[in-house]
C-alpha cells in the first residue's frame, strides 16, 4: 500500500522544550493548547516521551501558544527560539468575498 510519512526526529524534544520553555505543567499545557476535544492530557506525556505523534491540528496549537511557525517544530534542521512565546503572532486570513459585480 503507502509508505509511512516520515517523522520528524526531535519532534518529542522540541515539543518538551516549548512546554519547559514557557515554564507549563503537563495539565497547564493541555489546557493552553484547548484541544481537550481531541485528546487527553496525558497524551503531552506521550508526545514529550516520542510514544505518539500529534496530528496536524495539535501541532498548530503548540505553534500559536509557543508564538513560533509550525515548520519551526516540525523541521528538524531548524532550532526553536530561545525565547517562547517568540514574536510571532498568528493573525486569521480574511478572505473578503467579491460582489457579482467585481466577478463579471
Amino acid at each position: 500500500m503507502g509508505n509511512a510519512r516520515r517523522r520528524p526526529k526531535r519532534l518529542a524534544e522540541k515539543l518538551l522544550q516549548i512546554r519547559n520553555s514557557l515554564g507549563l505543567s503537563q495539565p497547564e499545557l493541555f489546557s493552553r493548547l484547548g484541544v481537550g476535544d481531541e485528546i487527553t492530557y496525558h497524551r503531552i506525556s506521550e508526545y514529550e516521551l516520542d510514544k505518539s505523534e500529534p496530528t496536524l491540528m495539535v501541532l498548530l496549537q503548540y505553534a500559536r501558544v509557543a508564538g513560533i511557525h509550525m515548520e519551526d517544530i516540525v523541521d528538524d534542521e531548524l532550532d526553536l527560539p530561545d525565547k517562547l512565546p517568540g514574536n510571532y503572532r498568528h493573525v486569521g486570513i480574511k478572505h473578503k468575498s467579491l460582489s457579482r459585480s467585481k466577478r463579471k
